[in-house]
């Protein structure tokens, strides 16, 4: 996640790996709505590239947009954990649009922080 910000809106980039060999790699745009100073919800988009078909699952196209929305509880150092909901869906731009949702646990730390754990 990026700090940079234009109007409402952070850039950022996305890699996922999946137990089954699937991977997804894209970037998109986020926003963070503050609840107080402590609970933020983040909606997200980003169009992806995926790889790994299965016969238990195929998207239908190597082209692919996750939908996102997170709920996080926001600590003193700005690390965050919170849990997300997905979408994937290729928009039917391929034979079949098939879709499938991910819920996921999310640890986020500030690339700042990141870097002072290894000084």
């Amino acid at each position: 996640r990026s700090n940079y910000k234009l109007w409402h809106f952070k850039p950022f980039a996305t890699f996922s790996g999946v137990s089954n060999g699937m991977t997804f790699l894209g970037a998109g745009i986020l926003m963070d709505v503050y609840f107080g100073r402590r609970w933020v919800l983040t909606p997200s988009f980003a169009p992806t590239w995926w790889r790994g078909k299965t016969d238990d699952l195929d998207l239908g196209h190597g082209l692919e947009f996750r939908s996102q929305l997170e709920l996080a509880y926001r600590f003193d150092d700005r690390s965050r954990l919170g849990v997300s909901i997905s979408h994937y869906s290729n928009a039917s731009i391929g034979d079949t649009n098939p879709g499938t949702e991910s819920l996921m646990v999310n640890y986020s730390v500030p690339l700042g922080n990141f870097t002072k754990m290894f000084r």
